[in-house]
Protein backbone atom coordinates (compact mmCIF):
# COMPACT_ATOMS: atom_id res chain seq x y z
CA UNK A 1 0.00 0.00 0.00
CA UNK A 2 2.97 2.51 0.80
CA UNK A 3 3.59 1.75 -3.21
CA UNK A 4 -0.18 2.82 -3.66
CA UNK A 5 0.28 6.36 -1.79
CA UNK A 6 3.60 7.39 -3.49
CA UNK A 7 1.95 6.73 -6.47
CA UNK A 8 -1.27 8.43 -5.69
CA UNK A 9 0.95 11.21 -4.50
CA UNK A 10 2.83 11.88 -7.30
CA UNK A 11 -0.41 11.82 -9.51
CA UNK A 12 -1.96 14.43 -7.40
CA UNK A 13 1.15 16.50 -7.38
CA UNK A 14 0.10 16.61 -11.42
CA UNK A 15 -2.84 17.61 -10.59
CA UNK A 16 -2.04 20.56 -8.72
CA UNK A 17 -0.43 22.43 -11.65
CA UNK A 18 -3.04 21.54 -13.92
CA UNK A 19 -6.89 21.99 -14.22
CA UNK A 20 -9.16 18.86 -13.87
CA UNK A 21 -11.39 18.29 -16.07
CA UNK A 22 -14.23 20.11 -14.51
CA UNK A 23 -12.31 22.30 -12.87
CA UNK A 24 -10.97 25.18 -14.99
CA UNK A 25 -10.31 27.61 -12.08
CA UNK A 26 -6.80 28.60 -11.12
CA UNK A 27 -5.14 27.35 -8.09
CA UNK A 28 -4.30 29.68 -5.34
CA UNK A 29 -1.04 28.77 -4.78
CA UNK A 30 -1.23 29.40 -0.93
CA UNK A 31 -1.23 27.11 2.02
CA UNK A 32 -3.92 26.37 4.33
CA UNK A 33 -2.96 28.25 7.60
CA UNK A 34 -4.44 25.50 10.14
CA UNK A 35 -5.88 27.96 12.49
CA UNK A 36 -8.86 26.54 14.30
CA UNK A 37 -10.24 29.63 13.59
CA UNK A 38 -11.78 30.91 10.27
CA UNK A 39 -13.46 33.52 8.48
CA UNK A 40 -16.64 32.75 6.92
CA UNK A 41 -19.42 34.93 5.33
CA UNK A 42 -21.38 35.18 8.00
CA UNK A 43 -18.32 35.52 11.05
CA UNK A 44 -15.90 33.55 12.51
CA UNK A 45 -15.99 30.42 13.40
CA UNK A 46 -14.24 27.87 16.05
CA UNK A 47 -13.63 24.34 15.30
CA UNK A 48 -11.41 21.70 17.21
CA UNK A 49 -8.45 19.43 16.67
CA UNK A 50 -8.93 15.25 16.37
CA UNK A 51 -5.77 14.60 17.31
CA UNK A 52 -6.00 10.95 17.25
CA UNK A 53 -7.41 10.82 13.36
CA UNK A 54 -5.02 14.04 12.75
CA UNK A 55 -8.14 16.02 11.02
CA UNK A 56 -9.86 19.12 11.76
CA UNK A 57 -13.30 19.79 12.43
CA UNK A 58 -15.79 22.77 12.17
CA UNK A 59 -19.41 21.01 13.53
CA UNK A 60 -22.66 22.77 13.34
CA UNK A 61 -22.40 25.59 11.17
CA UNK A 62 -25.46 27.07 10.20
CA UNK A 63 -25.43 27.47 6.31
CA UNK A 64 -29.22 29.16 6.05
CA UNK A 65 -31.53 30.17 8.38
CA UNK A 66 -35.83 30.80 8.28
CA UNK A 67 -37.41 33.64 6.23
CA UNK A 68 -38.77 36.28 8.73
CA UNK A 69 -38.47 33.69 11.51
CA UNK A 70 -39.97 31.29 9.76
CA UNK A 71 -39.09 28.03 8.36
CA UNK A 72 -41.86 25.82 8.09
CA UNK A 73 -42.87 25.01 4.52
CA UNK A 74 -40.49 27.95 3.36
CA UNK A 75 -37.56 28.53 1.02
CA UNK A 76 -34.33 28.70 3.41
CA UNK A 77 -32.51 32.19 3.34
CA UNK A 78 -28.54 32.83 3.39
CA UNK A 79 -27.44 32.38 7.05
CA UNK A 80 -27.16 36.50 8.90
CA UNK A 81 -23.81 37.62 10.31
CA UNK A 82 -23.07 36.82 14.08
CA UNK A 83 -20.81 39.07 16.62
CA UNK A 84 -17.84 37.45 18.14
CA UNK A 85 -16.68 34.23 17.21
CA UNK A 86 -19.25 30.86 16.67
CA UNK A 87 -18.60 28.04 18.93
CA UNK A 88 -17.99 24.97 15.78
CA UNK A 89 -16.82 22.25 18.59
CA UNK A 90 -20.10 20.51 18.80
CA UNK A 91 -22.53 18.76 16.59
CA UNK A 92 -25.61 21.04 15.66
CA UNK A 93 -29.22 20.44 16.17
CA UNK A 94 -30.57 17.49 13.85
CA UNK A 95 -33.96 18.23 12.09
CA UNK A 96 -37.31 17.08 13.80
CA UNK A 97 -37.60 13.19 13.67
CA UNK A 98 -39.26 9.87 14.97
CA UNK A 99 -36.12 8.44 17.06
CA UNK A 100 -36.40 5.04 18.35
CA UNK A 101 -40.44 5.83 19.51
CA UNK A 102 -39.22 9.16 20.65
CA UNK A 103 -39.14 12.62 19.10
CA UNK A 104 -36.33 14.46 18.96
CA UNK A 105 -34.45 17.24 16.56
CA UNK A 106 -35.48 20.85 16.07
CA UNK A 107 -37.10 23.29 13.51
CA UNK A 108 -33.72 24.73 13.61
CA UNK A 109 -31.20 22.62 12.31
CA UNK A 110 -30.14 24.04 8.81
CA UNK A 111 -26.08 23.09 10.23
CA UNK A 112 -23.69 21.56 8.77
CA UNK A 113 -20.15 20.05 9.84
CA UNK A 114 -16.79 20.53 8.15
CA UNK A 115 -13.98 18.36 8.84
CA UNK A 116 -10.58 18.08 6.41
CA UNK A 117 -6.68 16.91 7.24
CA UNK A 118 -4.73 18.54 9.59
CA UNK A 119 -2.13 19.66 6.92
CA UNK A 120 -0.99 22.66 5.17
CA UNK A 121 -2.39 21.76 1.67
CA UNK A 122 -5.26 23.42 0.07
CA UNK A 123 -7.78 23.74 -2.91
CA UNK A 124 -8.34 20.46 -1.77
CA UNK A 125 -11.98 18.99 -3.35
CA UNK A 126 -14.79 18.92 -1.30
CA UNK A 127 -17.30 16.35 -0.71
CA UNK A 128 -20.93 17.49 0.28
CA UNK A 129 -22.97 14.48 2.23
CA UNK A 130 -26.41 13.82 2.55
CA UNK A 131 -27.24 11.32 4.84
CA UNK A 132 -29.56 8.42 4.60
CA UNK A 133 -32.99 7.72 6.57
CA UNK A 134 -35.72 7.68 3.81
CA UNK A 135 -35.59 11.84 4.34
CA UNK A 136 -37.25 10.67 7.55
CA UNK A 137 -34.70 10.37 10.00
CA UNK A 138 -31.17 10.59 10.30
CA UNK A 139 -28.56 13.18 10.71
CA UNK A 140 -25.45 14.78 9.47
CA UNK A 141 -23.49 12.43 11.69
CA UNK A 142 -24.22 9.35 9.82
CA UNK A 143 -20.59 9.46 8.59
CA UNK A 144 -18.37 12.07 10.29
CA UNK A 145 -15.62 12.32 8.25
CA UNK A 146 -12.75 11.85 10.55
CA UNK A 147 -11.45 8.62 9.83
CA UNK A 148 -11.71 9.05 6.47
CA UNK A 149 -10.31 12.54 5.01
CA UNK A 150 -6.44 12.03 4.99
CA UNK A 151 -7.28 8.99 2.93
CA UNK A 152 -9.33 10.84 0.19
CA UNK A 153 -7.38 14.06 0.91
CA UNK A 154 -10.49 16.13 0.62
CA UNK A 155 -12.63 18.57 2.87
CA UNK A 156 -15.73 16.74 4.09
CA UNK A 157 -18.98 18.46 4.54
CA UNK A 158 -21.55 16.85 6.01
CA UNK A 159 -25.72 18.22 5.72
CA UNK A 160 -28.89 18.19 8.18
CA UNK A 161 -31.87 19.10 6.01
CA UNK A 162 -35.44 18.91 7.22
CA UNK A 163 -37.04 15.59 7.18
CA UNK A 164 -40.31 14.11 7.00
CA UNK A 165 -43.88 16.06 6.67
CA UNK A 166 -41.44 19.26 7.05
CA UNK A 167 -39.18 18.46 4.67
CA UNK A 168 -42.01 17.55 1.54
CA UNK A 169 -45.62 18.64 1.71
CA UNK A 170 -47.46 18.47 -1.55
CA UNK A 171 -50.49 20.45 0.33
CA UNK A 172 -52.29 23.05 -2.03
CA UNK A 173 -52.95 24.86 0.97
CA UNK A 174 -48.86 25.42 1.32
CA UNK A 175 -48.16 26.98 -2.37
CA UNK A 176 -48.44 30.94 -1.09
CA UNK A 177 -44.83 31.29 -2.17
CA UNK A 178 -42.49 31.68 -4.60
CA UNK A 179 -42.15 28.37 -7.29
CA UNK A 180 -39.45 26.86 -5.51
CA UNK A 181 -41.74 26.81 -1.87
CA UNK A 182 -44.75 25.85 -4.04
CA UNK A 183 -42.76 22.59 -5.56
CA UNK A 184 -43.35 20.97 -1.64
CA UNK A 185 -39.52 19.76 -2.40
CA UNK A 186 -38.50 21.86 1.57
CA UNK A 187 -35.15 18.96 2.01
CA UNK A 188 -34.17 19.91 -1.97
CA UNK A 189 -34.30 23.66 -1.49
CA UNK A 190 -31.86 22.94 2.02
CA UNK A 191 -29.55 20.37 0.49
CA UNK A 192 -29.26 23.42 -2.60
CA UNK A 193 -28.47 26.36 0.07
CA UNK A 194 -25.94 23.95 1.48
CA UNK A 195 -24.22 23.83 -1.86
CA UNK A 196 -24.07 27.65 -1.92
CA UNK A 197 -22.95 27.96 1.04
CA UNK A 198 -20.03 25.48 -0.20
CA UNK A 199 -19.28 27.77 -3.00
CA UNK A 200 -19.22 31.06 -0.47
CA UNK A 201 -17.42 29.86 1.97
CA UNK A 202 -15.39 26.18 1.18
CA UNK A 203 -11.75 28.18 0.50
CA UNK A 204 -11.74 28.77 4.18
CA UNK A 205 -11.40 25.46 5.10
CA UNK A 206 -8.97 24.79 2.52
CA UNK A 207 -11.27 23.35 -0.27
CA UNK A 208 -11.49 24.24 -4.19
CA UNK A 209 -15.16 25.34 -4.31
CA UNK A 210 -15.11 24.49 -8.26
CA UNK A 211 -14.56 20.59 -7.19
CA UNK A 212 -17.12 19.53 -5.51
CA UNK A 213 -18.72 16.45 -5.49
CA UNK A 214 -22.06 15.64 -4.27
CA UNK A 215 -22.46 12.40 -2.38
CA UNK A 216 -25.30 10.45 -0.92
CA UNK A 217 -26.20 7.83 0.74
CA UNK A 218 -29.75 6.06 0.29
CA UNK A 219 -32.22 8.57 0.45
CA UNK A 220 -29.04 10.98 0.34
CA UNK A 221 -27.83 8.95 -3.08
CA UNK A 222 -31.71 9.14 -4.19
CA UNK A 223 -31.16 12.97 -3.84
CA UNK A 224 -28.21 13.28 -5.20
CA UNK A 225 -29.81 11.43 -8.27
CA UNK A 226 -32.74 13.71 -8.08
CA UNK A 227 -30.25 16.70 -8.14
CA UNK A 228 -29.56 15.23 -11.79
CA UNK A 229 -32.84 16.64 -13.40
CA UNK A 230 -33.38 19.25 -11.08
CA UNK A 231 -32.42 22.81 -12.60
CA UNK A 232 -32.28 24.07 -9.32
CA UNK A 233 -28.65 22.73 -8.74
CA UNK A 234 -27.22 23.49 -12.42
CA UNK A 235 -23.56 24.31 -12.06
CA UNK A 236 -23.87 23.82 -7.71
CA UNK A 237 -21.30 20.43 -8.39
CA UNK A 238 -18.89 18.99 -10.53
CA UNK A 239 -19.05 15.27 -9.39
CA UNK A 240 -21.95 13.13 -7.63
CA UNK A 241 -21.59 9.86 -6.36
CA UNK A 242 -24.58 7.95 -4.99
CA UNK A 243 -24.40 5.06 -2.52
CA UNK A 244 -27.32 2.85 -2.43
CA UNK A 245 -29.47 5.39 -4.03
CA UNK A 246 -31.60 4.76 -7.61
CA UNK A 247 -34.48 6.95 -8.86
CA UNK A 248 -37.58 7.54 -7.06
CA UNK A 249 -39.77 9.95 -7.84
CA UNK A 250 -43.56 10.63 -6.46
CA UNK A 251 -46.81 12.13 -8.78
CA UNK A 252 -47.94 15.23 -7.27
CA UNK A 253 -51.27 14.70 -7.43
CA UNK A 254 -51.22 11.06 -5.98
CA UNK A 255 -48.80 12.69 -2.50
CA UNK A 256 -51.73 14.97 -1.91
CA UNK A 257 -53.97 12.36 -1.20
CA UNK A 258 -51.97 10.19 0.64
CA UNK A 259 -50.86 13.32 2.88
CA UNK A 260 -54.34 14.54 3.48
CA UNK A 261 -55.01 10.93 4.26
CA UNK A 262 -52.40 11.16 6.88
CA UNK A 263 -53.12 14.17 8.65
CA UNK A 264 -56.98 13.46 8.38
CA UNK A 265 -56.95 12.00 11.73
CA UNK A 266 -55.46 14.70 13.25
CA UNK A 267 -58.29 16.98 12.20
CA UNK A 268 -60.72 14.86 13.95
CA UNK A 269 -58.82 14.65 17.03
CA UNK A 270 -58.51 18.49 17.06
CA UNK A 271 -62.02 18.50 16.64
CA UNK A 272 -61.85 20.39 13.00
CA UNK A 273 -63.85 18.19 11.13
CA UNK A 274 -66.39 15.43 12.43
CA UNK A 275 -64.94 12.32 10.31
CA UNK A 276 -61.21 11.90 8.46
CA UNK A 277 -63.14 11.59 5.19
CA UNK A 278 -64.50 15.48 6.08
CA UNK A 279 -61.26 16.05 7.30
CA UNK A 280 -59.48 14.48 4.04
CA UNK A 281 -61.32 16.66 1.66
CA UNK A 282 -60.87 19.88 3.15
CA UNK A 283 -57.12 19.36 3.82
CA UNK A 284 -57.30 19.01 -0.16
CA UNK A 285 -58.28 22.11 -0.34
CA UNK A 286 -56.28 25.61 -0.97
CA UNK A 287 -58.56 27.02 1.40
CA UNK A 288 -56.29 29.54 4.26
CA UNK A 289 -57.95 27.81 6.98
CA UNK A 290 -55.93 24.76 6.37
CA UNK A 291 -52.79 27.06 5.33
CA UNK A 292 -53.15 27.96 9.17
CA UNK A 293 -54.06 24.74 10.42
CA UNK A 294 -50.99 23.18 9.01
CA UNK A 295 -48.51 25.97 10.51
CA UNK A 296 -50.38 25.80 13.99
CA UNK A 297 -49.56 21.70 14.30
CA UNK A 298 -46.65 20.95 16.11
CA UNK A 299 -43.53 19.59 14.61
CA UNK A 300 -43.66 16.76 17.70
CA UNK A 301 -46.93 15.62 15.72
CA UNK A 302 -46.00 16.05 12.06
CA UNK A 303 -42.82 14.00 12.66
CA UNK A 304 -44.81 10.79 13.44
CA UNK A 305 -46.80 10.85 10.38
CA UNK A 306 -45.84 8.08 7.56
CA UNK A 307 -42.90 6.80 9.92
CA UNK A 308 -43.96 3.26 8.66
CA UNK A 309 -42.46 3.75 4.87
CA UNK A 310 -39.89 1.04 4.85
CA UNK A 311 -38.67 1.95 1.28
CA UNK A 312 -42.43 2.09 0.19
CA UNK A 313 -42.90 5.50 -1.67
CA UNK A 314 -46.85 4.82 -1.23
CA UNK A 315 -46.69 5.23 2.64
CA UNK A 316 -44.40 8.99 2.22
CA UNK A 317 -44.18 10.36 -1.17
CA UNK A 318 -41.51 12.68 -1.76
CA UNK A 319 -39.38 14.45 -4.51
CA UNK A 320 -42.37 15.60 -6.14
CA UNK A 321 -42.28 16.11 -9.98
CA UNK A 322 -43.76 20.05 -9.65
CA UNK A 323 -42.39 21.16 -13.30
CA UNK A 324 -40.17 23.44 -11.45
CA UNK A 325 -38.06 22.32 -8.70
CA UNK A 326 -38.16 18.39 -10.60
CA UNK A 327 -39.44 18.32 -14.05
CA UNK A 328 -42.53 16.92 -14.80
CA UNK A 329 -41.73 14.54 -16.88
CA UNK A 330 -39.07 13.02 -14.41
CA UNK A 331 -36.11 10.94 -15.25
CA UNK A 332 -37.16 10.86 -18.88
CA UNK A 333 -35.58 14.13 -19.97
CA UNK A 334 -32.60 15.33 -21.93
CA UNK A 335 -31.99 17.85 -19.71
CA UNK A 336 -29.21 16.56 -17.01
CA UNK A 337 -26.84 18.29 -14.71
CA UNK A 338 -24.21 16.26 -16.44
CA UNK A 339 -21.26 15.96 -14.24
CA UNK A 340 -19.04 12.65 -13.57
CA UNK A 341 -21.48 9.49 -11.54
CA UNK A 342 -20.34 6.95 -9.58
CA UNK A 343 -23.18 4.53 -8.77
CA UNK A 344 -22.13 1.85 -5.84
CA UNK A 345 -24.56 -0.74 -4.44
CA UNK A 346 -24.43 -4.09 -2.14
CA UNK A 347 -25.38 -7.06 -3.46
CA UNK A 348 -27.73 -7.73 -0.79
CA UNK A 349 -29.42 -4.71 -0.35
CA UNK A 350 -32.81 -5.84 0.81
CA UNK A 351 -31.73 -8.11 3.62
CA UNK A 352 -32.00 -5.33 6.29
CA UNK A 353 -35.41 -4.43 5.27
CA UNK A 354 -36.11 -8.20 5.43
CA UNK A 355 -35.19 -8.48 8.46
CA UNK A 356 -37.25 -6.10 10.37
CA UNK A 357 -40.26 -6.42 8.10
CA UNK A 358 -43.16 -7.39 10.27
CA UNK A 359 -43.23 -11.38 8.98
CA UNK A 360 -39.42 -12.13 9.96
CA UNK A 361 -39.11 -8.95 12.76
CA UNK A 362 -39.60 -10.96 15.71
CA UNK A 363 -38.11 -14.22 15.33
CA UNK A 364 -34.70 -12.53 13.72
CA UNK A 365 -34.54 -10.86 16.27
CA UNK A 366 -34.55 -13.70 19.11
CA UNK A 367 -33.01 -16.04 16.58
CA UNK A 368 -35.38 -18.66 16.65
CA UNK A 369 -36.19 -18.02 12.73
CA UNK A 370 -33.11 -19.57 11.67
CA UNK A 371 -33.83 -22.99 13.80
CA UNK A 372 -36.92 -22.93 11.30
CA UNK A 373 -36.31 -24.22 8.08
CA UNK A 374 -39.62 -22.95 6.62
CA UNK A 375 -39.17 -19.48 7.89
CA UNK A 376 -35.49 -19.80 6.98
CA UNK A 377 -36.38 -20.47 3.62
CA UNK A 378 -38.81 -17.95 3.35
CA UNK A 379 -36.16 -14.90 4.40
CA UNK A 380 -33.81 -16.14 1.96
CA UNK A 381 -35.93 -16.12 -0.55
CA UNK A 382 -36.96 -12.21 0.03
CA UNK A 383 -33.53 -11.46 1.18
CA UNK A 384 -32.01 -12.89 -2.52
CA UNK A 385 -34.09 -11.51 -4.77
CA UNK A 386 -35.33 -8.27 -3.52
CA UNK A 387 -31.05 -7.79 -3.04
CA UNK A 388 -30.92 -8.50 -6.67
CA UNK A 389 -33.96 -6.11 -7.54
CA UNK A 390 -32.86 -3.54 -5.33
CA UNK A 391 -28.72 -3.77 -6.48
CA UNK A 392 -30.46 -2.92 -10.14
CA UNK A 393 -32.30 -0.08 -9.06
CA UNK A 394 -29.67 1.34 -7.98
CA UNK A 395 -27.23 0.69 -10.45
CA UNK A 396 -27.66 -0.31 -13.80
CA UNK A 397 -30.89 -0.01 -14.08
CA UNK A 398 -30.66 3.79 -12.90
CA UNK A 399 -28.01 4.06 -15.58
CA UNK A 400 -30.12 2.77 -18.77
CA UNK A 401 -32.78 5.46 -17.89
CA UNK A 402 -29.80 8.00 -18.04
CA UNK A 403 -28.54 5.95 -21.12
CA UNK A 404 -27.67 7.45 -24.44
CA UNK A 405 -28.75 11.02 -22.83
CA UNK A 406 -26.00 11.75 -20.44
CA UNK A 407 -23.28 12.60 -21.67
CA UNK A 408 -20.34 12.13 -18.76
CA UNK A 409 -18.61 9.04 -17.24
CA UNK A 410 -20.88 6.71 -15.21
CA UNK A 411 -18.95 4.43 -13.13
CA UNK A 412 -21.04 1.92 -11.55
CA UNK A 413 -19.46 -0.24 -8.45
CA UNK A 414 -21.28 -3.35 -6.74
CA UNK A 415 -19.61 -4.94 -3.29
CA UNK A 416 -20.81 -8.33 -2.65
CA UNK A 417 -18.18 -8.62 0.51
CA UNK A 418 -20.32 -10.32 3.36
CA UNK A 419 -22.23 -12.83 0.65
CA UNK A 420 -19.61 -15.52 0.91
CA UNK A 421 -20.29 -17.80 3.76
CA UNK A 422 -16.68 -19.26 3.58
CA UNK A 423 -15.30 -15.95 4.26
CA UNK A 424 -17.74 -13.87 6.83
CA UNK A 425 -20.28 -16.83 7.86
CA UNK A 426 -22.12 -14.86 10.30
CA UNK A 427 -22.85 -12.13 8.29
CA UNK A 428 -23.97 -13.98 4.81
CA UNK A 429 -26.56 -16.10 7.26
CA UNK A 430 -28.15 -12.55 7.94
CA UNK A 431 -27.48 -9.74 6.22
CA UNK A 432 -24.78 -10.42 3.70
CA UNK A 433 -23.68 -7.13 1.63
CA UNK A 434 -26.38 -5.21 2.92
CA UNK A 435 -27.81 -1.60 2.82
CA UNK A 436 -24.75 0.47 3.47
CA UNK A 437 -22.00 -2.11 3.43
CA UNK A 438 -19.83 0.64 1.85
CA UNK A 439 -19.87 2.70 5.20
CA UNK A 440 -17.46 0.14 7.01
CA UNK A 441 -15.56 0.49 4.08
CA UNK A 442 -15.12 3.67 4.66
CA UNK A 443 -15.66 4.58 8.15
CA UNK A 444 -14.26 3.54 11.62
CA UNK A 445 -15.59 2.86 13.73
CA UNK A 446 -18.63 1.92 11.46
CA UNK A 447 -21.87 2.25 12.40
CA UNK A 448 -23.02 -0.97 11.74
CA UNK A 449 -20.49 -2.78 14.51
CA UNK A 450 -23.38 -5.12 16.21
CA UNK A 451 -24.37 -6.16 12.25
CA UNK A 452 -20.69 -6.82 10.96
CA UNK A 453 -19.14 -8.23 13.90
CA UNK A 454 -14.82 -8.94 12.98
CA UNK A 455 -16.23 -9.21 9.82
CA UNK A 456 -13.83 -6.21 8.22
CA UNK A 457 -11.16 -7.24 11.03
CA UNK A 458 -9.27 -9.16 8.05
CA UNK A 459 -6.44 -8.32 5.90
CA UNK A 460 -8.76 -8.97 3.18
CA UNK A 461 -11.01 -6.64 4.33
CA UNK A 462 -8.51 -4.03 5.19
CA UNK A 463 -7.27 -4.53 1.43
CA UNK A 464 -10.30 -4.00 0.15
CA UNK A 465 -10.66 -1.19 2.31
CA UNK A 466 -7.78 0.82 1.25
CA UNK A 467 -8.68 0.54 -2.55
CA UNK A 468 -12.11 1.25 -2.00
CA UNK A 469 -10.85 4.56 -0.72
CA UNK A 470 -8.47 4.73 -3.09
CA UNK A 471 -11.04 4.62 -6.22
CA UNK A 472 -13.30 7.52 -4.46
CA UNK A 473 -9.72 9.67 -3.83
CA UNK A 474 -8.71 9.64 -7.11
CA UNK A 475 -12.59 10.01 -8.38
CA UNK A 476 -12.57 13.25 -6.38
CA UNK A 477 -9.42 14.65 -7.51
CA UNK A 478 -9.47 13.55 -11.12
CA UNK A 479 -12.96 12.63 -12.34
CA UNK A 480 -11.72 9.21 -12.84
CA UNK A 481 -11.68 6.48 -10.08
CA UNK A 482 -8.73 4.71 -11.80
CA UNK A 483 -4.72 4.46 -10.53
CA UNK A 484 -2.09 2.56 -10.80
CA UNK A 485 -1.68 -0.21 -9.22
CA UNK A 486 -5.93 -0.95 -8.93
CA UNK A 487 -7.90 -3.38 -11.37
CA UNK A 488 -9.01 -1.28 -13.93
CA UNK A 489 -12.66 0.63 -13.14
CA UNK A 490 -14.31 0.81 -16.52
CA UNK A 491 -17.22 3.53 -17.41
CA UNK A 492 -20.78 1.67 -17.82
CA UNK A 493 -22.26 1.93 -21.25
CA UNK A 494 -25.63 0.86 -22.85
CA UNK A 495 -23.55 -1.85 -24.79
CA UNK A 496 -20.68 -2.90 -22.16
CA UNK A 497 -23.20 -2.44 -18.96
CA UNK A 498 -19.61 -3.06 -17.23
CA UNK A 499 -19.25 -3.04 -13.18
CA UNK A 500 -17.13 -3.29 -10.96
CA UNK A 501 -17.26 -5.97 -8.56
CA UNK A 502 -15.79 -5.75 -4.73
CA UNK A 503 -14.96 -8.18 -2.27
CA UNK A 504 -12.17 -9.99 -0.44
CA UNK A 505 -11.17 -12.71 0.97
CA UNK A 506 -9.11 -13.74 3.94
CA UNK A 507 -5.96 -12.85 2.27
CA UNK A 508 -6.68 -9.70 0.22
CA UNK A 509 -9.02 -7.99 -1.94
CA UNK A 510 -10.66 -9.71 -4.99
CA UNK A 511 -11.71 -7.24 -7.38
CA UNK A 512 -12.46 -7.72 -11.01
CA UNK A 513 -14.28 -5.76 -14.38
CA UNK A 514 -17.62 -7.97 -14.96
CA UNK A 515 -20.59 -6.83 -16.22
CA UNK A 516 -24.47 -6.91 -15.02
CA UNK A 517 -26.61 -7.65 -18.08
CA UNK A 518 -29.50 -8.48 -15.96
CA UNK A 519 -33.27 -6.95 -15.77
CA UNK A 520 -35.89 -6.98 -13.29
CA UNK A 521 -38.07 -9.20 -15.91
CA UNK A 522 -34.70 -11.50 -15.37
CA UNK A 523 -34.69 -11.58 -12.17
CA UNK A 524 -38.71 -11.93 -11.56
CA UNK A 525 -38.39 -15.03 -13.83
CA UNK A 526 -35.80 -16.63 -11.33
CA UNK A 527 -38.34 -16.15 -8.69
CA UNK A 528 -40.98 -18.31 -10.50
CA UNK A 529 -38.36 -21.36 -11.12
CA UNK A 530 -37.55 -21.01 -7.34
CA UNK A 531 -38.18 -24.42 -6.05
CA UNK A 532 -37.31 -23.66 -2.59
CA UNK A 533 -41.12 -22.42 -1.83
CA UNK A 534 -44.58 -23.35 -3.08
CA UNK A 535 -46.12 -21.06 -5.61
CA UNK A 536 -48.70 -19.95 -3.14
CA UNK A 537 -46.17 -19.02 0.03
CA UNK A 538 -43.76 -16.55 -3.07
CA UNK A 539 -46.66 -15.42 -3.86
CA UNK A 540 -47.76 -14.46 -0.41
CA UNK A 541 -44.12 -13.15 0.12
CA UNK A 542 -43.97 -11.14 -3.56
CA UNK A 543 -47.52 -9.19 -2.62
CA UNK A 544 -46.77 -8.63 1.24
CA UNK A 545 -43.04 -8.07 2.01
CA UNK A 546 -41.51 -7.47 -1.55
CA UNK A 547 -44.21 -5.44 -2.70
CA UNK A 548 -44.62 -1.60 -2.84
CA UNK A 549 -40.54 -0.75 -2.41
CA UNK A 550 -38.28 1.22 -4.51
CA UNK A 551 -37.30 -1.32 -6.77
CA UNK A 552 -40.59 -3.16 -7.03
CA UNK A 553 -42.67 -1.60 -10.06
CA UNK A 554 -42.42 -4.72 -12.20
CA UNK A 555 -43.24 -6.99 -9.70
CA UNK A 556 -46.46 -4.63 -8.62
CA UNK A 557 -47.32 -4.62 -11.90
CA UNK A 558 -47.27 -8.48 -12.32
CA UNK A 559 -48.93 -8.84 -9.22
CA UNK A 560 -51.39 -6.13 -8.63
CA UNK A 561 -49.62 -5.39 -5.37
CA UNK A 562 -48.16 -2.49 -5.10
CA UNK A 563 -49.35 -1.41 -1.19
Amino acid sequence: MKKLYLVLLAVLLGFSLTACNNNNSKKSGADFNQSLTQTVAAGKVKGSRDKENKAMQWLGIPYAQAPVGQLRWKEPQKAESWDGTFKADEYGNTAVQLSDGEVVGSEDALNLDVVRPDSKEADLPVVVYIHGGNNQTGSSQEIKGNSFVNDLNAVYVSVNYRLGALGFNPLQALKNGNDNENSGNYSLLDIAAALDWVEENIAAFGGDKNNVTLAGFSAGGRDVMASLISPLFAGKYQKAISFSGGMTLADETESQDIFAEALAPLVVEDQVKETETEAKSWLLTADSQVTDYLYGLSAERLAGLMGNAAIRMRVFPHLYKDGKVLPTEGFETDQYNDVPLLLISGTSEFSLFAAYDERFAADFSDKSLFDDKQKTAEFNYVKKYGGQLYRLSNTVESARILGDSYDSPIYIGEISYGDDQEITPDLAETFGAFHGIFEPLLQTPSNYESIIGKAFDGQGAKDLSADFKAYLKNFLHSDNPNGDDLTKWLQWSPKSESVLSLSADKKGALIEATADTEDAQLILDKMAKDSSLSDDVKEELNSTVLNGRWFSSLLDEQTGAGN
